[in-house]
């Protein structure tokens, strides 16, 4: 495989999985809608030795001329965001579910040897849980009305509190948003025809995705970008909840490396494969980290005591697979990569548009 297409190759992600193929001596082609939700109208660097072609994912026509002479196809094109999805249902529908059966209906005239597709970790819900005896939960769900008395944590069928566990991906998917559910119809269309055709098919489920590239001025974008934004502008980061949700942050120049190997890796096909950092941070620590490294530590995170509608409490990674199928071990940690991030930020505009976001929510119900 020497030449791969990149859906959505101009996008945070998509930059950087282009940049780790060329270094690798990949010849890479990189499809893109160019939104300007996520581009703000802006001019797009795309890395040396790319080639730049500006389509829609649902244009058959081309998407068939892009596919000429491709040997791979990693599929980064998607809308992005949990909030958001909830009220543009048709946008995200669209772009995410008939994107991809676009783009596989065009594999089918123009076939590659393998496929990557990006899943996410949405797709569980809420993670992995023990209850206190010790048994594993994996359908954990808060009640709506115990989330709108400030009852933040998922409790047993008997009232017990549980404790938060690594997520593996034996836990059965449970869909709390429309972008859940179109991010696993996507993995499972890729995976369902990857079999039916005999091509290599793999779906990576990215947990939180943060580094230097990030859209800043969109709010619906990674939890980091949304926080830097506002601390940029002199505001303090807005956290729902109580801040004590946990999650799990990656690296982008991980995420990309995770690309790679799961183009490399023949024992890869077939599976869909967890790609985190396999630790576990508390939103709240991770908003006063970013404080510190931007030297505004008197902004402390504005915490809402409110939930948005779609939002799950705990998920971070169990990365075992990864580790067994790809050889992907994270090198980058975030309380070690932020002084690089900052940086960028620093020397970027970036608009907050964290108060529009919450409005949009608020005025939707979507906010309880």
């Amino acid at each position: 495989m020497r030449r791969i297409l990149v859906t959505g190759g101009c996008g945070f992600i998509g930059r950087h999985v282009a940049q780790e193929l060329i270094e690798h001596d990949y010849a890479v082609c990189i499809f893109d809608a160019l939104l300007d939700q996520v581009h703000g109208g802006e001019a797009v660097s795309i890395p040396a030795g790319a080639e730049l072609i500006r389509g829609d994912v649902r244009d058959r026509d081309a998407l068939a001329g892009a596919l000429q002479g491709v040997d791979a196809v990693i599929h980064l094109a998607a809308e992005v965001g949990v909030g958001q999805s909830m009220y543009e249902i048709a946008r995200y529908v669209g772009t995410n579910d008939l994107g991809t059966a676009v783009l596989l209906e065009a594999l089918i005239r123009h076939p590659v040897q393998r496929i990557v597709v990006a899943s996410s970790m949405s797709v569980y819900g809420e993670g992995l849980y023990a209850s206190p005896d010790g048994r594993r939960v994996g359908n954990a769900r808060r009640r709506p009305e115990g989330v709108r008395n400030g009852q933040w944590n998922p409790l047993s069928a008997e009232g017990d509190v549980l404790s938060p566990l690594p997520t593996d991906e034996e836990k059965a998917v449970d869909l709390a948003s429309i972008y859940a559910l179109t991010k696993y119809a996507q993995e499972r269309a890729v995976l369902i025809f990857g079999e039916a055709y005999d091509i290599d098919a793999v779906a990576l489920r990215l947990f939180n995705v943060f580094g230097a590239g990030q859209a800043l001025s969109n709010p619906y974008t990674g939890v980091l970008a949304n926080f830097a934004s506002r601390l940029a502008n002199g505001q303090r980061p807005m956290i729902f909840e109580d801040g004590e949700q946990k999650r799990d942050f990656v690296h982008v120049r991980d995420v990309a490396r995770a690309f790679r190997l799961a183009l490399e890796q023949r024992q890869a096909r077939g599976h869909v494969i967890n790609v985190g950092s396999g630790r576990a941070y508390a939103v709240s620590e991770v908003a006063r980290l970013l404080a510190d490294a931007m030297d505004v530590p008197e902004r402390s995170p504005e915490i809402l005591g409110k939930a948005r509608s779609g939002d799950i409490r705990n998920c971070f990674a169990d990365i075992s697979k990864a580790r067994d199928l790809l050889g992907f071990e994270p090198r980058l940690q975030l309380e070690n990569s932020l002084d690089e991030f900052v940086a960028w930020v620093r020397g970027t505009v970036a608009i907050d548009r964290g108060a529009d976001m919450r409005r949009e929510l608020e005025e939707r119900g979507l906010v309880s």
